[in-house]
Order: C-alpha cells, then sequence, then structure tokens
C-alpha cells in the first residue's frame, strides 16, 4: 500500500469514483496567474479570488491553489508556495493571517482573524520540551499534538518559516517518533480509545507531508504507509453487519462507531489525496455504514446503528459523507437542516467537538445551509474564547482531554474559510 512520493504524485489522484473535487479552472489556474508576480500581488490575488466565492458558500475553485494537481506540476511544495504567498508577513515574525474579507469593515471577519492569532500564539506557548503538546489527564499525546499542528497550517503557517514554523517542525518529529511497529500512531499515551489518536495524527502526516524538509516528508510517507493499512486492515476485522465499513475504539475491534469512524476516513481522504493507495471498496463500505447510522425521522445521525441523533453527531456525519465524495446527498442536507434548526449552543455535549464538525460539515455542504449557518457558528465558540487565546472546556470527556485539545479544534473551525488544509476544502 505505498504513497508516492514528490516526483510521482505529478498525476492527478481522486478518491476513486467518489471524489467531488468541485469545477476545473478553466484556461490557466489560480497558480499560473500569480506564480511571477510579487508577494504582496500574490497575497490581493488568492483574497480576491477566495472573496469571490467562498465568503457566499459557493463552489471554491480556490483549493486548486493549494491541490496538488496546481503545485505539483510547477515543482513547488506546498511549503515553498505557501511561504511564497505569505511572504514578508510570516517573515517578519509575526503571528499570520489572510483575512479573506468580502467587507474589509467586516467586523466578523477581523474578529475571526484576530482569535485565530490569539489562539496560535497560546498554543505554541503551550508546547512541551520534547515537541509534543499535552492532554490534561492522558499527558503527551499524538492526537493534540496532530490538532495543534494542523491549526497552525489552517493559520497559514509553515513548517521552518516564520514564528511557528520550529514548533512544527519538532511537533512532526516527536510525534512521527512515537509510531509503534505495527503502524498504531500513540505511543506511551494513556487512552482508552486508540483509534481517536491513530486517525487524527494520520490526518496530520497526509496534510504535511508535502511541506516539510525532503528527509522529514520521506518519513512522513513511510509512517503514512504502515498507518494507512493499519487502518484498513482494522476496517477489515470480522464484524456483524450493522458494524461493517466502520471503525471502533481499537485496532482489534469488532464493532463500530461514528465518531472514530470519521476520523478514520478524513485520514484515508488525506492520504489518497497525496498518493496512498486507499482501495474503493473500503470506501464504498464506510459510505454505506455511514448511511444506516442517518436517523430519518429528523435527519440527523446516530453513534450506532440505531442511536438517536444529535447536533454535534450530524456535524460529524456530514463530514463523513462529505470526505467520501457524497456532497449534498439527501442524507447530508437533512442534517443540515438539523443543524440549522438547532443551533449549537454551550451547553451541548462535546460541544467542541461538535462545533469543529458542524462548522466543517456546513462549510462543505455550503449554499444557503453555509450561509445561514456561518456567523451563528463563528459566534458561538468566538464568544468562549478566553482573553489569554484558550478555550476552556466544561464538559466532562473534553476537559479530560484538555485546553489544547479544544483550542485546536476551535481554530480548525474557525479558519476553514481560509482554505490552506487541503482536507477542509470543498
Amino acid at each position: 500500500m505505498p504513497c508516492l512520493n514528490e516526483a510521482e504524485t505529478l498525476q492527478t489522484c481522486p478518491f476513486d469514483a467518489h471524489a467531488a473535487l468541485g469545477e476545473q479552472v478553466p484556461g490557466l489556474t489560480l497558480f499560473d496567474q500569480a506564480h511571477n508576480k510579487s508577494r504582496s500581488d500574490v497575497a490581493k490575488l488568492a483574497k480576491s479570488a477566495y472573496t469571490q466565492q467562498i465568503r457566499d458558500g459557493e463552489s471554491m475553485s480556490m483549493k486548486r491553489l493549494f491541490s496538488r494537481e496546481s503545485f505539483w506540476p510547477h515543482s513547488n511544495s506546498r511549503r515553498t508556495f505557501l511561504s511564497t504567498m505569505l511572504g514578508s508577513v510570516l517573515a517578519a515574525g509575526s503571528a499570520s493571517t489572510i483575512a479573506f474579507s468580502a467587507d474589509e469593515n467586516d467586523e466578523l471577519n477581523q474578529d475571526l482573524d484576530a482569535s485565530i492569532r490569539r489562539a496560535l500564539s497560546w498554543l505554541a506557548s503551550e508546547q512541551q520540551v520534547s515537541g509534543a503538546w499535552t492532554t490534561s489527564d492522558f499527558g503527551e499525546s499524538t492526537a493534540t499534538t496532530a490538532l495543534a499542528i494542523m491549526s497552525f497550517l489552517a493559520g497559514g503557517h509553515v513548517p521552518e518559516e516564520g514564528p511557528y514554523g520550529h514548533h512544527m517542525t519538532r511537533g512532526v518529529g516527536w510525534l512521527l517518533s512515537q509510531q509503534l511497529k505495527n503502524g498504531l500512531l500513540v505511543g506511551q499515551e494513556r487512552s482508552h480509545g486508540p483509534m481517536y489518536s491513530h486517525g487524527i495524527a494520520t490526518l496530520m502526516l497526509a496534510e504535511i507531508a508535502g511541506m516539510v524538509d525532503p528527509t522529514q516528508s520521506e518519513k512522513c510517507r513511510e509512517a503514512l504507509q504502515r498507518a494507512i493499512k493499519l487502518i484498513i486492515d482494522a476496517q477489515n476485522q470480522p464484524k456483524s453487519g450493522e458494524h461493517d465499513g466502520g471503525w471502533r475504539y481499537q485496532p482489534t475491534s469488532s464493532d463500530s462507531d461514528l465518531s472514530v469512524t470519521a476520523w478514520q476516513l478524513l485520514a484515508l481522504r488525506a492520504a489518497k489525496d497525496i498518493g496512498c493507495d486507499v482501495p474503493a471498496e473500503n470506501i464504498d463500505r464506510a459510505i454505506a455504514y455511514i448511511r444506516r447510522l442517518h436517523v430519518k425521522h429528523d435527519g440527523g445521525f446516530g453513534y450506532m446503528v440505531g442511536h438517536g441523533s444529535s447536533v454535534t453527531r450530524s456535524g460529524t456525519g456530514i463530514v463523513a459523507l462529505e470526505v467520501c465524495g457524497e456532497h449534498r446527498t439527501e442524507e447530508t442536507l437533512a442534517a443540515a437542516n438539523l443543524i440549522l434548526s438547532r443551533p449549537l449552543t454551550k451547553g451541548e455535549q462535546y460541544f467542541y467537538y461538535g462545533a469543529y464538525y458542524c462548522t466543517v460539515g456546513m462549510f462543505k455542504v455550503g449554499g444557503d445551509e453555509w450561509r445561514q449557518s456561518r456567523e451563528a457558528l463563528y459566534r458561538a465558540i468566538l464568544n468562549l474564547q478566553n482573553p489569554a487565546g484558550y478555550w476552556n472546556p466544561e464538559d466532562g470527556s473534553e476537559r479530560q482531554a484538555g485546553k489544547v485539545y479544544s483550542t485546536s479544534l476551535a481554530v480548525l473551525a474557525l479558519a476553514i474559510e481560509y482554505g490552506y488544509l487541503p482536507i477542509y476544502q470543498r
């Protein structure tokens, strides 16, 4: 189950027949147009193209800028182009994001940018000497480390450059050192559900593999090959009909649930997009499993087959299907309508998990559903940020995971429209 190296990724790699990669850009790609422009002009061009589509919830061609189809043919790594695009803002050493705003006086967009800057500064301060980030109750964790690194990526930062580049490189190095011989990316952390951490860590490695230096990139791809094999093997464990196609806490679990399954599908999609072999049959089975979790009477998704729905799980179900190419299906639109009818509130169980999945899910659905939910979702998260930059989880399970976990999920949700992480693009 090989992952392609940089040279081999010249060919596009759709998610088999299930890819829903959006519109092809006619003529020159945005990369072609921007390639020879000055740094400031590149930022302006990117901002303009992004503004025209994404704030309105329309199909996003901006993703072509960061897709393999755009940057590999020009022999530019994602890391090289991002650093060029961000330019002197990163080099100046200040926390940096580009506010893709249709209105320079848009208060919400300004609040988003300021919130993300504060959060990233706080996350950087929480990194351990080892390079890891920790949970409250389980010590150093591949999951929280991966989430923190993806937060920096989502904010437009790249390894080895700018204020957070070294943090990212150290974090990746630590995470790679934690992979077990069987491919599991959990190290020595104490957790009842190692497949959670494994899926999140695998997702991060797939997203960053093309941005790190060549030596670390090769290590990422070797680790990914083992990690993806473990995910596929875990899905193929003998399971009863209702659980077939999904994943649960352990690589050997004989049952499945929505939450663990969604993280594995995000990881598989990201890995497939950089050239890893993910069999279509496994994706077909996963889609069938997610559909069995759909609760027809209210449109949401349950944790297991026969379970009731919730707002948080509805967002999870949308994301799980969307990353498999199931765009605006009957199930995802029904779940989006449920989220619209029952807005996410602070009192929701697993609030930060729900904020992440509902925001990503509604963004991926797009259209009126995103336009109608965008501000409410953002404000629900923004209103809970501590002035120091972090989010403090109050729910029992999330409190155990800690502030790095909740802050990272908040950043990944708030930065969704920046479009830097390929997995979150439409």
